[in-house]
């Protein structure tokens, strides 16, 4: 991509995310770490690719009052008028005249002039007339669907598992830009302390409204720092932040975190623990086993053993009762970080989510044993799926009478979450996008019997 504008990368990394299915966060951080844009320029591209991959139902319900249904888009000319579509109704700051500049320029470099032509008028006409007005689209759920630029099946499901407004207001939180929030290492510095560092090297942060170990950043690269060589922080989202509260480890435990790949939870443990006891991290991926230890060794945290190995085998190699803590952040639709990684809304299929199902159960039952009595089994999910969380613990505790809910469970979190749990069941925390800006979060703590 050496040489281009934003646009043209931008152009780039969607049609490599729409059509040949790239994960948009690596892509996006492969393009920005090439060393060929601005910082300016990537803060562009940024925005351009999350907003037209969120924005992409709207985009195309505009598109479509200025195309003929009949005639057939190349994807990239189709893509290339999203991109501008996006610019003219979502940003503020770029004029129309650039808007339609670059564009023509674009579509010039690739293909005749015939489709420049065509790009320049469906522009200009746009600039002219303006879009068209969401409110006579009907039915409801269909108007829904492209207002909030999400597919009518996933608003008909949380619709029906929580209700109307938390399907809107969550489908408007995934079109917003996420935040970037760090974890301080305790270990080494104290969360005041990292403000400070990182301010020193011109980056602003605020603390989180959640995690006491929480930092988000509201300007600058923190990932470029020093400090972040140094090991001083990890890169998390707060709410998931929170399992480290639930789990409550403490020193010279043994601690079993059977789902652990990259390591964003396995290695906050080992900071509380202090770096004493022992966390074994599993996961089915060698090349995620290899992340956690990379990760391990910046922070400066000895207490972490990584194998690479299917949680659904563990106990035949650890044997039962043999843990003080069983972490399981199962695998599972992830429709809590829609907001990260937005081509999940467009990816997914409620087919591919059941099947997520016997999965997270298979894992449950194969951990269940190896706590031990009087130990704690933490159950998490980055999805706000009734059927992947709530449900799923409730069907496990009807198989395993030995374990119960975690009663204490709000003692260790923040007096926030506290305050609205009334549809929860007790040892349950479900947090979604649009409560405190944080990815949506599903933690549950179970304890094992004593008897």
């Amino acid at each position: 991509m050496s040489h281009q504008t934003a646009r043209e990368t931008a152009l780039d990394l969607l049609l490599s995310i729409t059509t040949k299915h790239a994960y948009s966060q690596i892509a996006l951080n492969e393009a920005l770490n090439a060393g060929q844009l601005r910082e300016n320029d990537k803060r562009l591209v940024t925005t351009l690719v999350y907003g037209v991959l969120q924005q992409k139902s709207v985009l195309r319900f505009y598109l479509s009052s200025f195309v003929n249904r009949k005639r057939k888009l190349d994807a990239w000319v189709e893509m290339l008028l999203l991109l501008s579509i996006y610019q003219k109704v979502f940003l503020d700051r770029i004029p129309d005249h650039a808007i339609v500049n670059e564009s023509v320029t674009i579509a010039k470099k690739r293909g005749h002039r015939g489709i420049s032509g065509f790009v320049n008028g469906i522009l200009r006409r746009l600039m002219r007339e303006g879009v068209p007005s969401l409110s006579s689209i009907t039915p409801e759920q269909k108007r829904l669907s492209i207002q909030y630029s999400h597919p009518e099946w996933l608003l008909k499901l949380w619709r029906e598992q929580w209700d109307l407004d938390t399907a809107v207001k969550t489908a408007q939180a995934d079109n917003q830009p996420p935040n970037l929030c760090l974890r301080v290492n305790r270990l080494k510095l104290s969360r005041q302390e990292l403000m400070e560092h990182l301010a020193q090297e011109g980056i602003q942060t605020v603390p989180g409204p959640l995690s006491l170990d929480c930092i988000v950043v509201t300007s600058g690269n923190a990932v470029a720092t020093a400090a972040f060589q140094k090991g001083w922080f990890t890169v998390q989202d707060e709410s998931s932040m929170l399992v480290a509260d639930c789990v409550g480890a403490e020193d010279n435990m043994l601690i079993l975190d059977a789902c652990a790949g990259p390591g964003g939870k396995t290695t906050h443990l080992g900071e509380r623990m202090n770096n004493k006891g022992k966390i074994i991290a599993l996961d089915l991926h060698p090349h995620k086993t290899k992340l956690i230890d990379q990760a391990a060794n910046r922070l400066g945290l000895e207490n972490i053993e990584t194998r690479a190995m299917d949680a659904r085998a563990a106990r035949d190699t650890f044997g039962e009762a043999a843990f003080d803590r069983v972490l399981l952040d199962v695998p599972c639709s992830g429709l809590g970080v829609i907001r990260r990684k937005p081509e999940i809304k467009w990816s997914k299929t409620a087919e591919e989510i059941s099947g997520l199902i016997p999965i997270q159960r298979a894992i449950l039952e194969e951990a269940a044993p190896m706590v031990k009595p009087g130990g704690r089994l933490i159950y998490s999910t980055c999805t706000i799926q009734k059927e992947e969380n709530e449900q799923q613990i409730l069907a496990f505790l009807r198989r395993h009478p030995e374990y119960r809910t975690d009663a204490a469970l709000f003692e260790r979190l923040p007096s926030v979450l506290s305050d609205d749990r009334e549809s929860l069941k007790p040892g349950m925390i479900q947090i979604f996008p649009y409560q405190f800006d944080t990815d949506g979060f599903f933690i549950c703590c179970l304890e094992r019997k004593d008897n």
